[in-house]
């Protein structure tokens, strides 16, 4: 199961949100991309782990999303399961001009299913779709492999901006909004037994398998 807390001084909520992937794919100029606007074209893997907080507005409400950057460490395998714990939502990168890194999509699922909770909503990127030319793997792949695994899914280019911001926003709005859906029902629960006791900070949230557009397995399937 997953937790979202609300700050207590501000009342804003704060995500985790890991990117994962192999090395290499641009996990980390998206992230500099979307945080700070910057591109670093001879960037080079560090060992690590890094993080950036983006505020976000949604629905009059100051979302902070706390985006994880594994920054080198799965060339060496040692990516934890404290860097997946906590996380409520996942970018999971490939590279659409290498496809072993596209082929890699499963191990990383089965990592990110093994450390963490079923339910991160994770959304399927494949970066560089600026290489049009050397282009291995096709768009169509990859949505169909995102809707046969119930994500999202978005092609992206950090070296651009094209679609950056929208694959972190696609996440964070969608726990925003599974959040909403289970704070309602947690007020129709105190309505209803005025002796439900709620702290009002963590809300445990689950997706509802009836919700979504029947894409994928959970109710938060493929957009592009």
């Amino acid at each position: 199961m997953a937790f979202y807390s609300a700050e207590e001084q501000t009342g804003d909520y704060l995500f985790k949100i890991v990117l994962i992937g192999d090395s290499a794919v641009g996990k980390s100029n998206l992230l500099a991309r979307f945080a700070r606007d910057e591109f670093y074209p001879n960037s080079k893997s560090t060992i690590g782990v890094e993080f950036q907080t983006q505020k976000i507005g949604i629905n009059g409400k100051e979302i902070k999303a706390q985006i994880w950057d594994t920054a080198g460490q799965e060339r060496f395998r040692a990516v934890t399961s404290a860097y997946y714990r906590g996380a409520v939502g996942a970018l999971l990168v490939y590279d659409i001009s290498r496809r072993q890194t596209f082929d890699s999509v499963g191990r990383w699922l089965n990592e990110l299913h093994t450390h963490s909770d079923m339910n991160v909503v994770t959304i399927l990127v494949g970066n560089k779709s600026d290489l049009k030319d050397a282009r291995e793997v096709t768009t169509a792949e990859g949505k169909a492999l995102a809707e046969a695994q119930g994500l999202f899914f978005m092609e992206t280019s950090a070296l651009d901006s094209s679609n950056v911001a929208g694959a972190f926003q696609t996440v964070v709005k969608e726990i925003y909004s599974i959040l909403s859906r289970k704070v309602i029902q947690s007020q129709e629960l105190k309505q209803k037994d005025p002796g439900w006791m709620g702290d009002g900070k963590t809300v445990v949230l689950q997706a509802d398998a009836n919700q979504g557009d029947g894409q994928g397995k959970r109710g938060w399937c493929c957009s592009s």
